[in-house]
């Protein structure tokens, strides 16, 4: 082979392992059988054994049709082994298929064929004539742990499989592929030296050999153009390696390790994360999808600097990669509790991720104005999914936002929250007076709910008590030991229907915002569906104080002119409920509400 030359072959995978290859430390994990974020996916390991086995089965006496399960790129390194830059996922599977089939010729007591062995495990003899025994694949990636091996040497019932990612794919590619030889061939020895020898002789593979590492990774890069087949978080690893000094390898595989890791310990997307990263550091339309960021970045690499400092940019990414996994946590960019940031996670849910381009927009602001964006960011995002404003609305807002936060000088900080945030909510403040006056349980999700009452309980305890440990985190008040109360049940008793009045069982009553309480679970079993002028007595006994003034008041007056006394004073209370007080504690609950997410009040909610 000449320096420059490319070599390619046709060949099976008896052909196939009679060489050695292993899987440089660089490259992604075995990923095969594993389920997306969606719990999708993951049976590419069945896939591959089904679609040999269908062409196996029309295989005759006399002529048996190839299979054809694509291309590998190799390069050969000084000791004879194939670096595998490219195919390690169809390869690998191969492999354990190797292995699962002489393990399971084993249990049935079947010969084992010597050129079955000499597939998995061979010596070699090197120039010297020194022997080295070797498997015919060893991955290198870390968090292999060297489980392989174990399926190599027959010791799959020893071999882990709780612990990293490799770890657990590696173990269930191999119990997907025994499983599948128990169902199909169960102990039917000469069936399954038949599918084997099918599967070694008929199966084929395209073997392309490159003289370097670099230009093997060009090819790669080629074969998967457009994402296909790989995501652009693979195909943007290798780009970087392509691009990286050989010296560089091996710290470039640890940060991207370690980017990956923050990622994954969180339950992250990584494209997502990749393109909210682009979106918050580059002046890019939102409309950028995640299966067009591979093209951005090929043709952009003055912006991000990848091809001429591929290590600077890992770095940066990693760094952006640790913020956005404590995010995920609802910490700040150090890893310490932020309330703006885990208050809009209860609101949001799993879903609603958007603001942490934001977030990453303003990660290197000083502590206290970070604190404020997040602060900002809660009560805007509850307006936006409020007043229903659409998530492709909002997100490009989001996007517009962080585009102007990454120029902003400290001293510019103030207006540009105002300009951004404050006068979002004041253009909303019409609708969002009507969306809570007239707001039922049942326009939000459970969680949203719980988030809003939670809120507002909060504030009002926090206005007249001032902070504490028992006080300062919303999610005391979300927790579960904390009941949505229907001051109206939809079961009431008699005795509380009579009470109620007309409407008692109207569900548009029953499920309106003003008939909804935060109170302590423990309270709220012991007063059922009774009348109201029994329930308020345990109302009292609530340690909310918006709670305990439901119905009265006058109890928790201290003195004149003290903290307490001055937030009960503001708070209205219901010594009787009918339809018309339901009315008007939802709108008392919108003009508290609209003091909470810092919503101007428009003439619609102020009290005649």
């Amino acid at each position: 082979m000449t320096e420059q030359s490319i070599v390619s072959q046709d060949m099976t995978l008896k052909r196939l392992f009679q060489d050695f290859y292993r899987v440089p430390d660089y490259q992604r994990e075995y990923v095969w059988g594993e389920a997306d974020a969606k719990g999708e996916g993951g049976d590419q390991v069945d896939q591959f054994l089904s679609d040999i086995h269908i062409e196996f089965e029309a295989a005759t006496k006399h002529f048996a049709p190839e299979y054809f399960i694509g291309t590998i790129v190799v390069c050969k390194g000084e000791d004879q082994v194939f670096e595998l830059i490219d195919g390690q996922q169809r390869t690998t599977t191969a492999y354990l298929t190797l292995c699962a089939i002489r393990d399971a010729l084993t249990d049935i007591g079947a010969a084992v064929p010597e050129e079955l062995g000499n597939q998995i495990a061979a010596s070699t003899i090197d120039w010297q004539g020194l022997t080295t025994y070797r498997l015919r694949l060893d991955v290198q990636y870390e968090d292999a742990g060297g489980v392989l091996q174990g399926y190599a040497e027959g010791k799959a019932a020893e071999t882990p499989r709780d612990g990293s990612r490799s770890i657990r794919n590696l173990g269930g590619a191999y119990d997907t592929v025994r499983e599948f030889l128990s169902t199909t061939f169960g102990e039917d020895k000469a069936q399954l030296l038949r599918f084997y020898g099918y599967l070694t002789n008929k199966v084929k593979v395209i073997r392309i050999e490159t003289p370097t590492i670099a230009k093997a990774l060009k090819i790669f890069e080629t074969i998967n153009d457009r994402g296909v087949g790989l995501d652009a978080m693979d195909l943007l690893k290798n780009l970087l390696f392509m691009h990286a000094k050989g010296q560089e390898f091996t710290e470039l595989k640890s940060v991207w390790k370690a980017l990956t890791d923050e990622i994954y310990a969180v339950n992250e997307k990584p494209l997502r994360f990749l393109r909210y990263y682009l979106l918050a550091t580059f002046d890019l339309d939102s409309k950028l999808r995640e299966d067009a960021i591979y093209d951005w970045f090929q043709k952009n690499p003055k912006l991000t600097g990848h091809t001429t400092e591929p290590l600077a940019f890992a770095k940066r990414l990693r760094e952006a990669a640790r913020a956005y996994a404590n995010f995920s946590r609802g910490k700040n960019v150090l890893g310490q509790p932020e309330p703006g940031i885990e208050n809009t996670r209860l609101l949001g849910g799993q879903s609603i991720k958007q603001h942490f381009m934001l977030l990453l927009a303003g990660r290197h602001l000083p502590a206290p104005q970070f604190t404020r964006l997040a602060a900002e960011v809660e009560k805007t995002m509850f307006v936006w999914l409020v007043t229903w404003v659409s998530a492709k609305e909002y997100e490009r807002k989001i996007v517009d936002a962080a585009h102007k936060l990454r120029h902003i000088k400290p001293d510019e900080f103030d207006a540009f929250i105002a300009e951004t945030f404050v006068k979002e909510r004041a253009d909303l403040a019409p609708q969002f007076a009507r969306t809570m006056k007239e707001m039922k349980s049942t326009w939000l999700r459970q969680f949203r709910l719980r988030y809003l009452l939670a809120k507002i309980t909060q504030a009002v305890d926090l206005q007249a008590y001032g902070p504490s440990e028992s006080r300062d985190r919303l999610a005391d008040y979300t927790a579960g030991g904390n009941d949505i109360e229907h001051i109206m049940a939809a079961g009431a008793d008699a005795a509380a229907i009579a009470e109620f009045g007309e409407h008692a069982q109207d569900e548009a009553i029953i499920q309106s915002l003003g008939n909804l309480l935060l109170i302590e679970k423990s309270i709220n079993r012991s007063i059922s569906n009774t009348q109201y002028s029994e329930k308020v007595k345990s109302y009292a006994q609530s340690k909310f104080l918006l709670t305990r003034c439901q119905a009265d008041t006058t109890a928790q007056l201290v003195g004149v002119a003290d903290q307490i006394t001055k937030t009960v004073q503001a708070l209205d209370c219901w010594p009787k409920w009918t339809a018309a007080d339901v009315e008007a504690r939802q709108l008392f609950l919108t003009r508290l509400a609209c003091r909470v997410w810092d919503v101007p009040v428009v003439e619609e909610v102020v009290p005649a």
